[in-house]
């Protein structure tokens, strides 16, 4: 499958803290950090060639903010993924927008969203 984009940045006000709960968040779905940088993070699979999701401290210097209707759907390899994932989320700074399950957006459409720490919606999805 052709690659369809180059990486995804999220904002953060505390690297720290988005470090821990991306670090424990992504594990389930087999994403790892590849790159800790003084002002970012980069996640991806251990045999990707670079990052494809950074957590970032804004560039500008103004504070990270959330944006509204923003939402990186990551891919799980099944649904004890998903519900790690969510699990993962929610012990470490995260919050509910939706448990694990099936979604109406097709027959076997499994998934479950998250806010990280400071605000930004993720899902992560199996489609089985």
């Amino acid at each position: 499958m052709a690659e369809t984009f180059l990486y995804l940045t999220l904002g953060t006000n505390d690297l720290a803290r988005a470090a821990r709960f991306y670090d424990a968040a992504l594990a389930p779905l087999g994403l790892v950090r590849r790159a800790t940088e003084p002002t970012e993070l980069g996640y991806g699979l251990p045999d990707d060639r670079r990052p494809r999701l950074w957590i970032t401290l804004p560039f500008v210097g103004k504070p990270a903010s959330i944006g509204n209707g923003s939402m990186p759907a990551l891919i799980a390899p099944d649904q004890l993924a998903v519900k790690a994932f969510h699990a993962a989320a929610l012990a470490h700074g995260g919050s509910d927008e939706g448990a694990p399950g099936y979604r109406p957006h097709g027959p076997a459409f499994f998934a479950a969203y998250v806010r990280d720490p400071d605000g930004n919606k993720l899902s992560a999805v199996h489609e089985g």
